[in-house]
């Protein structure tokens, strides 16, 4: 079954340098994991309600199998995109892993 490691970046203490730090450096690293089969970000606008969203970012790795997830994360790419997360998510960091469940009515 298809696992998905979830990242969750609360706000940042200076939205403008994440976004340039992310995109610049972070991304880059993210795209030399080899074992990927997809990959999501989402930036968070708010609540339906108006509210400020409890997170400021998401991003979704997904991989084919836990054997794949655990190679790609341990290979030298994998933790040198692990480490990077102290060098900008200042406003912290929840990293969790699921099995994807599809339920597509196709």
């Amino acid at each position: 079954m298809m696992q998905k490691i979830t990242v969750l970046y609360g706000h940042p203490t200076d939205p403008e340098a994440f976004e340039t730090y992310y995109e610049k450096n972070h991304l880059p690293l993210t795209a030399n994991m080899k074992g990927v089969a997809k990959m999501e970000l989402t930036k968070f606008l708010g609540t339906p309600d108006g509210k400020k969203a409890d997170y400021y970012r998401m991003a979704e790795l997904y991989f084919k199998d836990v054997e794949q997830m655990q190679k790609t994360m341990a290979s030298a790419e994998g933790q040198a995109t692990v480490l990077d997360l102290s060098n900008f998510a200042t406003g912290g960091v929840n990293v969790i892993i699921g099995t994807v469940q599809n339920t597509d009515e196709s």
